[in-house]
C-alpha cells in the first residue's frame, strides 16, 4: 500500500482527533526508523518518550514474543508470573512498597487521585478531598486528569469537569502556601513539566513544597509519566531533587513500546485501596509486563543510566551551541530548546523532511530520544537540525 492510500484509509475510518504528519512509519531498529517508502529517519522522539529501548530491541523483543507464546492475557482475577516479577522489580528499583498496574499515564494518575482521596477519607473524613496541581502541568486526557491539568486551554467542551482541583503557581511558593487549606488532601506535580515546555521545577520550590505538605499530612503525588524510567539519567527524576513523594506514577517508557502504567505507593498507602475499590481489565497484562521487565533489567545497570546522562550532556551542549537556539532546559534525555525567532512547529516540520523526528512542547522543540541512542545517531540528528536552523 502507498503512503497516500494509508493516509486516505485512516482519514476515512479514524476520528480526526490528531494532527498527523504526512508520514507512514513502517519499521525501525534502535533510534533509526524507515517510512513506507524506505526513507530513514533519526528518531529524537521515541513515540513521545515510549520507545525507551528504541525500535525492536532484541532482548525486549525476545521477552515479549516468548510471553505472547505462553499467555497473552489472564485478567486480574488471577495471578501471573510477569506481573509479580515486575511489581517486585519496581519495588527494588524505586523503593516503593506496592504498585497498581494500568494501561497508560492517565490511568496511573487516576489511581493516584483515588488513592489520595481514599487515604484522606479514611483518616479525616469526606470533606478533605481537594488536590492542588500546578499551572502549566499536564496529567492526562480523561475527564478527571484533564481537570487536574493546570492549563486553561484544556478546560473546555467536556463539561462538567471533575470538581476538587485547585491550581497553584509553580514559580511562587507563597501561592501554594495560601491554597493549602484544611480541605486539601494532596499536591500533584511534575518535577519536569513535559507537555508544558520541558520546564523543571526549582529545587528550592520542591524542598519547600515537601516541607509544607509534611507539616500538614498532605500527600505528595509525582507524575513521572514522562520523566521516569531512566529518562533523566536516574530511575526516577525525584532522585535529582533529593525527595521521595508519597505516590509516584510512571508509564510511557516503562513498557518499551507496549501500553502500561503504574501507580507506586509507599508503605503508609500500600493497603488503602482494598478489593473492589479500583481495577483494570487489561492492567498488568502479561505481555506488557514482560516488555517492562526487559526495560527495567536494563535500568538496573548503573552504567546504562550513566550513559543516558552522558548522552544527554552531549545533546544539551550541542543544542546550546546551535545558532537559533536561545536556551536549553530539562535533564538527561528529556530536553527542551527555546528558539530565538523561528516557530518550533516549523522547525520540526522542516527537520522531518530532512530525516529527523523531533517533537514540540508549547513554543519549544522537545527531545526525547530512545535511551539507547548511539552517539553516532545523536551526531547525525544534530547535523540535520543544524542544517534546518540555518535554513539550508
Amino acid at each position: 500500500m502507498s503512503t497516500q492510500s494509508i493516509k486516505q484509509q485512516s482519514d476515512d475510518h479514524i476520528m480526526p482527533s490528531y494532527s498527523r504528519n504526512e508520514l507512514v512509519l513502517a519499521q525501525g531498529k534502535g533510534a533509526t526508523v524507515k517510512d513506507l517508502d524506505g526513507k530513514e529517519y533519526i528518531d529524537f522522539g521515541s513515540g513521545i518518550g515510549v520507545n525507551s529501548l528504541g525500535f525492536c530491541d532484541e532482548k525486549w523483543l525476545a521477552a515479549v514474543t516468548a510471553q505472547a507464546g505462553l499467555l497473552q492475557h489472564c485478567s486480574n482475577l488471577y495471578y501471573s508470573v510477569p506481573q509479580s516479577l515486575l511489581a517486585q522489580k519496581l519495588s527494588e528499583l524505586t523503593g516503593y512498597e506496592k504498585a497498581f498496574f494500568a494501561n497508560s499515564g492517565a490511568e496511573a494518575n487516576e489511581c493516584a487521585i483515588k488513592l489520595a482521596r481514599k487515604y484522606s477519607f479514611d483518616k479525616y473524613g469526606g470533606t478533605r478531598n481537594k488536590i492542588i496541581t500546578l499551572k502549566n502541568s499536564f496529567h492526562g486526557r480523561t475527564v478527571t486528569t484533564i481537570t487536574a491539568t493546570g492549563q486553561e486551554a484544556f478546560h473546555n467542551y467536556f463539561f462538567p469537569f471533575t470538581p476538587g482541583f485547585v491550581y497553584a503557581d509553580p514559580e511562587d511558593i507563597s501561592d501554594l502556601k495560601a491554597k493549602l487549606d484544611e480541605d486539601v488532601c494532596a499536591v500533584m506535580f511534575e518535577f519536569i513539566q513535559g507537555e508544558g515546555g520541558v520546564v523543571p521545577l526549582d529545587v528550592d520550590y520542591v524542598e519547600e513544597l515537601f516541607a509544607l505538605c509534611g507539616e500538614r499530612d498532605i500527600l505528595t503525588i509525582a507524575d513521572e509519566v514522562q520523566s521516569g524510567i531512566g529518562r533523566t539519567g536516574t530511575v526516577l527524576a525525584s532522585e535529582l531533587f533529593g525527595v521521595k513523594p508519597d505516590i509516584t506514577t510512571v508509564a510511557k517508557g516503562l513498557g518499551g513500546g507496549l501500553p502500561i502504567g503504574a501507580c507506586l505507593a509507599g508503605e503508609e498507602l500500600a493497603q488503602v485501596l482494598s478489593s473492589g475499590m479500583h481495577g483494570s481489565t487489561f492492567g498488568g497484562n502479561p505481555v506488557a509486563c514482560a516488555g517492562a521487565l526487559a526495560v527495567l533489567d536494563r535500568l538496573g545497570n548503573e552504567a546504562f543510566l550513566y550513559e543516558v546522562t552522558h548522552k544527554g550532556d552531549i545533546l544539551a551542549e550541542a543544542l546550546e551551541d546551535l545558532d537559533g537556539i536561545a536556551a536549553v532546559t530539562g535533564a538527561g534525555l528529556m530536553l527542551g530548546a527555546e528558539l530565538e525567532t523561528a516557530q518550533a512547529k516549523d522547525i520540526a516540520a522542516a527537520a522531518l523532511k530532512e530525516g529527523l523526528i523531533v517533537l514540540t512542547a508549547k513554543d519549544k522543540l522537545r527531545f526525547l530520544p530512545p535511551l539507547v541512542i548511539t552517539e553516532e545517531e545523536l551526531k547525525k540528528g544534530i547535523a540535520i537540525l543544524t542544517k534546518v536552523l540555518k535554513g539550508e
